[in-house]
């Protein structure tokens, strides 16, 4: 995410705009569970706290991290998540699960010549990096090596430096000289994008001549904390305003883009895959 000053609640937002809200058929399950409770006598107040802190989103976050991810975190991710935690801008790294699912999906590929545009301290480069077989490669790209060198201890520590290639500076400008390359094109297997919100389109007009048929590009916080489904007048909408419309403009571009199919993930701030068809 975005490097911005004013801090943004989700819950100002209408609740029509969030992902917490139930399809139909869950809202009718869920009446006809009420309607049962509500025949019975006893427990009813137990039962409908239950009910509750089931249907909210953070408390499903937190079974899914403390069941499934946690548990299975790779003690260098978990240290680098640690020390990322302390940093001022902490937030613009990816969440644990999303690193999981990064790292599954990489591995469902068989994935070996990657990228990776906006580093930051490194999590989801350290999650790729751990799923990749001994000779798979990451070319990544950030403006910034300072907070690459934050995490990079980490990322020695856990034995998958070698298959790292950090260069720093503007990624267009990187792409523009690959692009140059005939045998460059068509050579990456997976690409993660996580930059500046404003060059997301910038960076898929070029990449989908990078990846190679069948290969996967993922863009990065395309639901945008739900902003992207809110009215222009929603509360705190500042934050978000500024690169708002790049979010808007990338997702309706990818949904129309015959030469991919998608899947947008509500996981994290949102994750859009990209498989590349011709």
């Amino acid at each position: 995410m975005s490097k911005e000053e004013e801090p943004f609640d989700p819950n100002d937002l209408p609740p029509k705009t969030l992902l917490n809200s139930e399809p139909l058929y869950q809202v009718r399950s869920l009446k006809t569970m009420i309607s049962f409770i509500l025949s019975q006598n006893t427990h009813k107040q137990y039962i409908f706290a239950l009910i509750s802190k089931s249907h909210d989103p953070y408390y499903l976050l937190q079974y899914i991290l403390e069941t499934s991810v946690y548990p299975r975190e790779h003690e260098c991710l978990k240290e680098l998540r640690h020390i990322t935690e302390k940093l001022p801008w902490h937030s613009i790294a990816i969440p644990p699960d999303e690193g999981q699912f990064l790292s599954m999906l990489v591995k469902l590929m068989n994935a070996k010549n990657t990228m990776e545009i906006g580093v930051y301290t490194g999590y989801s480069l350290l999650s790729t990096a751990l799923a990749l077989p001994p000779d798979g490669k990451i070319l990544a790209l950030d403006v910034n090596r300072r907070d690459y060198e934050i995490g990079l201890p980490m990322i020695q520590k856990a034995g998958v430096a070698h298959k790292i290639d950090f260069r720093e500076g503007p990624a267009l400008s990187f792409l523009d000289e690959m692009l140059k390359d005939q045998n460059n094109k068509g050579t990456l297997d997976f690409v993660f994008v996580d930059a500046d919100k404003d060059n997301h389109l910038n960076y898929h007009k070029r990449l989908i001549e990078l990846v190679k048929i069948g290969g996967v590009i993922g863009y990065d916080n395309t639901l945008w904390a739900g902003s992207v489904a809110a009215p222009t007048d929603a509360p705190k909408m500042g934050f978000f305003q500024p690169l708002r419309g790049f979010v808007i403009e990338l997702n309706k571009y990818l949904a129309q883009d015959s030469r991919i199919e998608i899947c947008q993930i509500p996981i994290g701030d949102g994750i859009t895959l990209c498989r590349r068809l011709i």
